[in-house]
């Protein structure tokens, strides 16, 4: 069985890096890291599709952080909440343990 061998992401961009900027070509990165042309060809397709992002100036970390705020107040109203059933449930026990004789 064969098993297969995870890279990072910084790894993968330095190789695509390399190919692209012609420092070595994708035969010799092949040899150098046993990898076989087909991922550096999957890597270097990801690497482009994904590029125009870095340039969008922020909006998705911006569309990011407004959903991590949101949640943050989700977890803050619900802990609120969560506190006043606890002590609601507390008195109501103090309640009926008075109550029962």
């Amino acid at each position: 069985m064969s098993k297969h061998r995870k890279f990072t992401p910084e790894f993968k961009a330095q190789v695509v890096l390399e190919v692209i900027s012609g420092a070595k070509s994708a035969a010799e990165i092949c040899r150098q890291h046993n990898l076989k042309p087909q991922v550096i060809s999957e890597w270097k397709s990801t690497f482009l599709e994904n590029t125009p992002q870095v340039f969008q100036n922020g909006k998705s970390n911006s569309s990011d952080q407004a959903r991590i705020a949101e949640l943050e107040r989700l977890v803050g109203r619900l802990t609120l909440e969560l506190e006043v059933a606890k002590k609601a449930s507390s008195i109501l026990n103090a309640h009926w343990n008075r109550s029962e004789p």
